[in-house]
């Protein structure tokens, strides 16, 4: 008698949001867990995004100045690199540079690059602010107006200015990244609280904030799990969005991808040793649910994509 594995099947659904203009990508639309498409269906995998900087970054890792050090400091270049040389589906502009705390960069000069980088390429584009939650208000209200029509995602939204951005979404056709640390009843309530503002849901995106390996991982792990398994399980509508993984900025900023091989031989060929930190943490926040991943290294990128193909979605 032949077996028959046991299989589930849930009432839940994670909705499906098409991200940019020209040549939209669509995130989500899964109504199964990870992978599991012997249980249901995933017409859309994981998806990359590869950050961009509007300014030149400042303590990176050698390795990565080896690969985008002639791009860095053009954030047009850059973009553009991500798009035709390391296949990234998405890119995600950082206007790291409008801190008040570093460059204090201006809100003219913000909107000039997202434009000018939106003009270079035809992937989507998600236009995260620098933290400073201020700032970030101000700089992304104006973006939304200066991006209308071109289906743009802004983000990071917080508790402390989803007001603000998730108004300038809803006034310019944008979508919105709520963000929220890493705790399930936050995001939901973030949700809650930017649709009751009069955005739709079919417009947000959960980012639930992402540690990298080795660095609060399994709890970040635990989180992506239940907003899945609440979304799916309990038919809960306010955790039905994609999520987004913000995981490049974690993994390169862990001392085991930037101390050299001099300092810790142990530790092995330091080149490897970042790549393969971001790509066993690409990994796990898959296997999490994370349905867009923003990465960093195209080496990465490259064996995330691999994996994702191998299982045929």
């Amino acid at each position: 008698m032949a077996f028959q594995a046991p299989t589930e099947s849930y009432n839940g659904k994670i909705r499906e949001i098409k991200l940019g203009s020209a040549a939209q990508v669509a995130v989500g639309g899964e109504n199964t867990l990870p992978f599991y498409t012997f249980e249901g269906s995933v017409p859309n995998g994981p998806k990359i995004a590869m950050e961009v900087f509007d300014t030149e970054p400042l303590g990176w890792a050698d390795e990565l100045k080896s690969v985008l050090g002639d791009v860095w400091g053009d954030p047009v270049a850059w973009a553009k690199k991500c798009e035709s040389e390391f296949g990234a589906d998405i890119i995600c502009l950082q206007l790291a540079g409008t801190d008040p705390n570093g460059a204090n960069r201006s809100v003219g000069d913000a909107v000039a690059t997202v434009k000018a980088v939106l003009d270079a390429v035809s992937i989507p584009v998600i236009v995260y602010g620098s933290g400073n939650v201020d700032k970030d208000s101000e700089v992304l209200k104006a973006v939304a107006e200066a991006t209308q029509g071109k289906n743009v995602v802004l983000g990071p939204a917080v508790e402390d200015n989803y007001k603000s951005i998730a108004a300038a979404a809803m006034g310019f056709g944008a979508k919105v990244a709520g963000e929220t640390p890493i705790d399930v009843n936050m995001a939901k309530q973030l949700n809650i609280l930017m649709s009751n503002l009069g955005i739709a849901v079919d417009n947000l995106l959960i980012d639930p904030s992402t540690g990298a390996l080795g660095y609060g991982l399994e709890y970040c792990f635990s989180v992506n799990e239940r907003i899945k398994l609440a979304a799916l399980t309990q038919n809960d509508n306010m955790l039905q969005s994609p999520t987004i993984s913000n995981l490049g900025k974690e993994v390169w900023k862990a001392k085991e991808a930037k101390i050299s091989q001099e300092e810790a031989p142990q530790w092995g060929d330091q080149r490897k040793r970042g790549i393969i930190w971001e790509t066993l943490t690409a990994v796990s926040v898959m296997l999490a649910g994370a349905d867009l991943l923003i990465m960093r290294h195209p080496e990465s990128v490259k064996l995330i994509k691999q994996t994702i193909a191998e299982f045929g979605i």
